[in-house]
């Protein structure tokens, strides 16, 4: 059966712990410290990680924000020279509106000229055309029918002068 001797259990227990000793100086001291700097270096690689996802998304909003600036931009862009094509487009109709009315007032003014001068010489054509009606009556002497037939000659003179 089972005996215990009080010697044999000493043994083994001093033997027991002078093993667990050198165990723990020379097996779990490396081991433990390597466990500790495999979970520092994980540690580190999640808060790195944690750190590029926060700045990707920072980066991201940033360019959503530069995205939406460019688009207001280009949008005030587009309705600047909107405008401004507009008010050159009313421009170039003012200056046309101008320019025609220039031409027509020239125009009016140049046929103003010619009808005075076509008076002015009708004028002196009808004057000329007395002057000889009135030589001519005075060369002879007028009767009724020879006064009438003067006078539709130079009416038929003066039109055809005209």
């Amino acid at each position: 059966m089972l005996e215990f001797h009080l010697g044999n259990i000493i043994f083994q227990l001093v033997v027991f712990l002078i093993l667990m000793v050198l165990v723990s100086k020379l097996a779990a001291r490396p081991v433990l410290g390597m466990m500790k700097k495999r979970q520092d270096y994980i540690d580190e690689q999640l808060k790195s990680a944690e750190e590029s996802q926060k700045q990707a998304q920072e980066l991201l909003e940033q360019q959503r924000a530069e995205l939406k600036r460019t688009r207001e931009e280009s949008s005030q862009i587009i309705e600047a020279e909107k405008k401004r094509a507009e008010a050159q487009a009313t421009e170039i109709i003012n200056v046309a509106k101008d320019r025609a009315e220039r031409l027509i007032n020239e125009a009016k003014d140049e046929i103003e000229t010619e009808r005075v001068k076509a008076v002015a010489t009708l004028r002196d054509e009808v004057a000329h055309l007395s002057l000889l009606l009135a030589s001519k009556v005075l060369e002879k002497e007028v009767d009724r029918k020879a006064h009438e037939k003067a006078i539709d000659d130079f009416v038929k003179q003066v039109g055809e002068s005209l």
